[in-house]
C-alpha cells in the first residue's frame, strides 16, 4: 500500500479486506472476458470495468489514482444501450441460461461483495472514498446484471424467473 510507512495492517482489517474483494474481482471479470470471446461487445466492456478496477485499486492502496470524471455516465450508456435492446424485465430471474450469463451473474456479486468492503473501509476511516468510486462500484454490478442479459439475449436463451415454491 501506498503511505502506510511500512506500519503492519492486520489481513482481515477493512482495507486488505476490501484490495482483496477488487482483486478478487478483477480476477474473475478476466475469466469471463475469456470466456466472453464470441460477444466482443462483451468482452470489450469486461476489459473497460478491468481498467476502471485497476483505477480503484490503485486509489484503494493510497496511489495517487482516480476514475475519469465520466466513467460512470460512460457505464451508464453501456447499460442504456443494452437495456434498449434486450426485453423489458417482468421480474426475478434465475442466474444462468447460458454459461457467459451464468459468469456474468458471479461477477455481479462479487462486485458488490467489492462495494460492501469498500464502503466498510471508508466507514472505518482507513481510506477516503471519492463519491465518484463509490458510485462506479454501485453501477458495476447493474453493468454485470445487464451484459448477462445480453449473454442470454445473444445466445436466443430466454430468462427463466423463480416459481416460488410452486412444483416444478
Amino acid at each position: 500500500m501506498f503511505g502506510c510507512d511500512q506500519q503492519r495492517i492486520s489481513k482481515s482489517s477493512e482495507l486488505p479486506e476490501a484490495l482483496g474483494a477488487l482483486d478478487e474481482l478483477n480476477a474473475f471479470l478476466g475469466f469471463a472476458r475469456v470466456c466472453a470471446a464470441g460477444s466482443p461487445r462483451i468482452a470489450a466492456a469486461l476489459r473497460g470495468a478491468q481498467e476502471a478496477l485497476f483505477v480503484v485499486q490503485a486509489e484503494t492502496a493510497g496511489a495517487d489514482k482516480r476514475l475519469a470524471p465520466d466513467a460512470v455516465e460512460k457505464m451508464e450508456a453501456v447499460i442504456n444501450g443494452i437495456e434498449r435492446e434486450i426485453p423489458p424485465l417482468k421480474g426475478f430471474s434465475i442466474s444462468g441460461g447460458t454459461e457467459l450469463s451464468a459468469l456474468l451473474d458471479v461477477a455481479r456479486t462479487l462486485a458488490r461483495r467489492a462495494e460492501r468492503r469498500l464502503v466498510a473501509a471508508a466507514d472505518a476511516g482507513a481510506r477516503a472514498v471519492p463519491p465518484e468510486t463509490k458510485a462506479y462500484m454501485n453501477r458495476l454490478s447493474s453493468l454485470l446484471f445487464a451484459l448477462a442479459r445480453l449473454a442470454n439475449h445473444e445466445a436466443g436463451v430466454a430468462e427463466e424467473q423463480p416459481r416460488y415454491g410452486q412444483a416444478a
